[in-house]
């Protein structure tokens, strides 16, 4: 275990850990803690297949830099689960969603008894709810920004990198403190907590290449449909040439190229060179490749859109829309009575399903899915009023006419 202060002196001592031993007294120390802040740095803007690359860690006893990497990979972050599964350890974070993630993904772990300060800020309505917003606002101090975009997976880490991440967790611990005062003064506590549990049980699926992720670049689907055949067979040789590079896709052929590529469809590579971020080396190395692609996707052509989950918003009748319209004036209204952000409070997605479902007593409220517990039982008997209000609407003007 190797002690160090970075030069940044808004950070404290730090101890890099890179030795299994080390990491396995850790994790046995930190089972007696009764709250551990946790932050994880990963290598996705470098790398096709982006793994975790340090884990921070701040407690009572100090700040941690836990280096997968130095002992042998991710998996050797095992001595950890413990820690993460314990209901006895409180564990914070801060945007949680991304960092369980790649631990669940890398690591296989189990979480509970999570507080995530991001999602807490959000439900108190706070302005700015990042890291470095929090920190200035209850600790009057600027974080270091300037290794937001650095390259994680290269070693030996810079004591700037290091600095900048135990920057990351050194006031976790006192704003999770302060957070969940003002949660339980808001009334919200118990909105929070069942977020954190929700995150906690979340599952995603294992690395999986989405074909249709070309109908998700802004843009792709107005094109014509022989453009968007082209644009679908840019998408795959850019993914397998990312793949065979261990490369992000977006560093191999950026969206806007391949969008201009699909609607000009170039024959030769003095025309491809011609289109905005075509370099020489992307003409020397993918050049032919994407020329072949552009003549396969005029060849094949393109069929009818496939629906894509999360692929737009979904299609109303004139009740529905109605009814949705009157369930936003409400979300707007109530919203700002609680100095919330409308989509924390409700999100649209939620909205438009009980627009759809239009339902008519609370069990069939109850059973919205899209729907968050807190705010089912909040508010359910708020929204079921504006939906009979609205029937009333209806049957009135029936009448009338």
């Amino acid at each position: 275990m190797t002690r160090a202060r970075g030069p940044d002196s808004r950070v404290a001592d730090y101890d890099l850990i890179a030795r299994r031993a080390d990491l396995e007294a850790l994790s046995r120390d930190l089972l007696h803690e009764k709250v551990v802040a946790f932050d994880t740095e990963a290598d996705s803007f470098y790398h096709y297949f982006d793994k975790t690359c340090l884990v921070q860690i701040a407690c009572s006893r100090g700040i941690y830099l836990v280096d997968p990497l130095a002992l042998g990979g991710p998996a050797e972050l095992a001595p950890l689960g413990a820690v993460f599964a314990s209901p006895s350890v409180q564990k914070i974070f801060h945007a949680a969603e991304y960092d369980i993630y790649v631990l669940k993904r890398d690591c296989g772990f189990e979480f509970t008894n999570l507080f995530d300060t991001m999602i807490s800020a959000q439900l108190l309505g706070y302005p700015s709810i990042g890291l470095a917003a929090l920190a200035e606002r209850h600790h009057g101090v600027s974080l270091p920004k300037d290794e937001q975009r650095s390259d994680w997976s290269q070693r030996p880490l810079t004591p700037n990198q290091l600095s900048y991440a135990a920057a990351d967790v050194a006031y976790l611990l006192p704003l999770a403190l302060t957070l969940a005062g003002e949660l339980a003064a808001a009334g919200r506590r118990t909105w929070a907590n069942e977020e954190f549990e929700a995150l906690t049980r979340r599952e995603w699926p294992g690395r999986q290449f989405d074909e249709l992720g070309y109908l998700k670049i802004k843009g792709a689907r107005g094109m014509e449909k022989t453009c968007l055949a082209v644009l679908r067979e840019l998408f795959l040789v850019r993914d397998a040439r990312a793949r065979e590079i261990d490369r992000p896709p977006f560093k191999v052929l950026g969206n806007r190229a391949l969008l201009e590529i699909a609607e000009r469809q170039p024959e030769t590579l003095e025309n491809l060179g011609e289109i905005k971020g075509i370099t020489d080396l992307i003409l020397r190395r993918l050049g032919r490749d994407v020329l072949a692609a552009v003549a396969r996707g005029r060849k094949r052509g393109h069929g009818p859109l496939p629906r894509i989950e999360g692929g737009g918003r979904r299609r109303m009748d004139r009740p529905t829309e109605r009814r949705l319209a009157a369930l936003k004036r409400w979300r707007a209204r109530r919203a700002a009575e609680l100095a919330l952000d409308p989509g924390v409070l409700c999100p649209n997605a939620a909205l438009e399903s009980v627009s759809a479902k239009n339902p008519a007593s609370p069990d069939e409220f109850a059973r919205i899915p899209e729907l968050k517990p807190w705010f089912a039982r909040e508010f359910g008997s708020e929204l079921l009023a504006e939906l009979r209000a609205d029937r009333d609407a209806d049957e009135t003007e029936a009448t009338a006419s």
